[in-house]
């Protein structure tokens, strides 16, 4: 019997070191955001301007760290539950990305606009009544 007591204090054990890893996390993640922050409006670039390249891979950074921030405030509000949709949505953001910063093969490009067709039609599902959850 007293087996029992102590296996159920495991999930609750595991939970509680997820949830402080993940406010972990979030606290990193707002200081790399700021940093970013800082980056994209040329504080510490030592007066040197951003190209317009930079500036747009510095900025798809900025999203996803939003959207990473985003998703662990969806865990806690969805009583740590992760949606899928979000993390389509960083994918797609990290895909954009890819495009941007390596273009240089167009197959490979062709691929990676594939690739985010593909998380885009996920996105269509996981948004559609065939994947919502019956109240």
């Amino acid at each position: 019997m007293k087996t029992k007591n102590n296996i159920a204090y495991i999930p609750i054990i595991l939970q509680w070191a997820l949830n402080v890893a993940l406010v972990v996390l979030a606290l990193i993640l707002v200081i790399l955001l700021g940093k970013e922050t800082i980056y994209i409006f040329g504080f510490i670039n030592d007066g040197e301007h951003l190209t317009k390249i930079d500036l747009l891979e510095a900025l798809l950074i900025y999203f996803l760290y939003f959207e990473f921030i985003a998703l662990i405030i969806k865990y806690f509000e969805a009583h740590y539950h992760f949606p899928l949709r979000y993390f389509v949505y960083i994918g797609i953001t990290a895909m954009i990305r890819l495009i941007i910063i390596d273009h240089e093969s167009p197959s490979d490009t062709l691929i990676y606009s594939g690739a985010i067709l593909l998380l885009v039609i996920t996105l269509y599902i996981a948004n559609s009544n065939l994947l919502k959850r019956e109240s």
